[in-house]
């Protein structure tokens, strides 16, 4: 089994930056792909917000393209999203996840809060 662990969320204000981490663990040479989703306040889905292959392929949603900056550490076995230049819709919990050989995997959610 594979476990996602979030830390680095909170409040900031617009214009500001925050550093999320997520603390893998387990049965990590199962992941194949690691990404951030997040899921907005009266949304139902989560929406990917980036994602980082094993082999190093990134991806972004367009709405945070420039601003934020998905990275993986194969020591430490964290995935770090760095979000600068924040905006009140990107209020969200944001979620670490990890595609695995048997499934999916999820962290518990951490709450980012972008207000004035």
């Amino acid at each position: 089994q594979v476990q996602l662990v979030e830390s680095g969320g909170g409040l900031v204000q617009p214009g500001g930056s925050l550093n999320l981490s997520c603390t893998v663990s387990g049965y990590i040479i199962s992941i194949y792909n690691y990404g951030w989703y997040r899921q907005a306040p009266g949304n139902d889905e989560r929406e990917q917000v980036a994602k980082i292959t094993v082999g190093g392929v990134i991806e972004y949603l367009e709405s945070v393209k420039g601003r934020f900056t998905i990275s993986r550490d194969t020591v430490k076995n964290t995935v770090a999203l760095q979000m600068n230049s924040l905006k009140p819709e990107d209020t969200a919990v944001y979620y670490c996840h990890a595609s695995t050989y048997s499934g999916r995997r999820w962290g518990q959610g951490i709450q980012v809060t972008v207000s004035s």
